[in-house]
């Protein structure tokens, strides 16, 4: 990889989707880390009692589209299209599962999972975004005695240096949206990825765009920020030589107002322990007279329900936001448990 010091936002776009790029090649993400969708089969029967609510809310509409933006390998698609088969009603057969990916098409994907590196427009129903902004290309600033610069850094050593000033629109954002940047911090300028999720939204006619990820709030911004790297599940220096994860936290408010924007509807954002439980995922342990009656059934369910606690644990997956923008629907009713 080109060793010329190049800017975050720039070196991570080629780290992670350039043609050797770490989410291009290789076993894809879940090879490396434990996403939400890769930890177990609770959050894609959450997800799914979504679908069933919102396919209602709207009317049971032909096609109801789920559309996975940074699919990895189709792995929550897949669940989901298992979870419609097996339910009953219509909803199967108007099912249109879409997975937006840079990736090669897998060779063991159904056929009926379209695979596209665009998003598509005119979606009616859910459009889901599982950990795909932390991976949305952001910049890197410092405060010098010049003012805000720039991070540079060397792809092949992950060595930095300050670069040139900000631009205007950058400078408004940091302005805005991380007030409390101070002397000798660092900032993850998040402009891009506000763009990047007002544009999918801006794809949706009519539904429910759901944003899953690490983040922040305006007045607890993290000091020095996020970035970091993965690789093989363990966490490693950010080099964005196309080896590693190259991820930081999204800053959820920014980007929740860049949709609300376009949808011009309201959003709401909670954690994720607070949507699962809206969804009816169950973290309670099983009564132990169940261990006398039905063995194998008490096992089942009391893996299922340590499958829901790795999930809505604050320590952990149950760190996440969920960041849900509607358009044409409300979302109260979709949450309500």
């Amino acid at each position: 990889m080109n060793s010329t010091a190049l800017r975050w936002r720039d070196a991570m776009d080629r780290a992670l989707y350039g043609p050797a790029g770490f989410f291009v090649a290789g076993a894809g993400p879940a090879g490396h880390f434990r996403t939400s969708a890769h930890a177990s089969p609770a959050f894609a029967a959450a997800v799914f009692r979504l679908v069933t609510r919102l396919d209602a809310a709207l009317g049971f509409p032909t096609p109801f589209d789920i559309v996975d933006v940074g699919a990895g390998r189709g792995e929550l698609l897949r669940a989901l299209a298992t979870l419609a088969d097996k339910a009953a009603g219509s909803l199967s057969s108007r099912l249109r599962l879409t997975a937006v990916e840079l990736a090669p098409r897998p060779p063991d994907l159904p056929p009926a999972i379209d695979w596209t590196t665009e998003t598509p427009t005119g979606i009616t129903g859910l459009l889901l975004a599982t950990e795909w902004l932390d991976n949305v290309p952001v910049d890197v600033a410092v405060p010098t005695e010049t003012g805000w610069r720039y991070v540079l850094v060397n792809p092949s050593t992950g060595e930095e240096t300050p670069g040139p000033p900000l631009t205007t629109e950058d400078r408004t954002w940091l302005t805005r949206w991380h007030p409390t940047s101070g002397p000798g911090g660092r900032v993850e300028v998040g402009r891009g990825r506000d763009l990047a999720w007002a544009g999918v939204v801006g794809c949706l006619r009519r539904g429910v765009a759901v944003a899953v990820d690490y983040g922040h709030l305006r007045q607890a911004r993290p000091v020095g920020g996020t970035l970091t790297g993965y690789r093989g599940g363990r966490q490693v220096p950010p080099v964005p030589d196309g080896s590693c994860d190259v991820t930081a936290h999204v800053a959820m408010d920014s980007v929740a107002s860049a949709g609300e924007r376009v949808a011009r509807c309201a959003y709401t954002l909670v954690s994720q322990r607070e949507a699962l439980l809206a969804l009816g995922a169950d973290g309670g342990r099983p009564p132990l007279s169940l261990a006398g009656t039905d063995p194998a059934g008490y096992v089942r369910a009391l893996a299922a329900a340590s499958a829901v606690a790795e999930l809505t644990d604050p320590a952990g997956l149950g760190g996440h936001w969920w960041l849900l923008q509607p358009v044409g629907v409300a979302v109260d009713a979709l949450m309500a448990r």
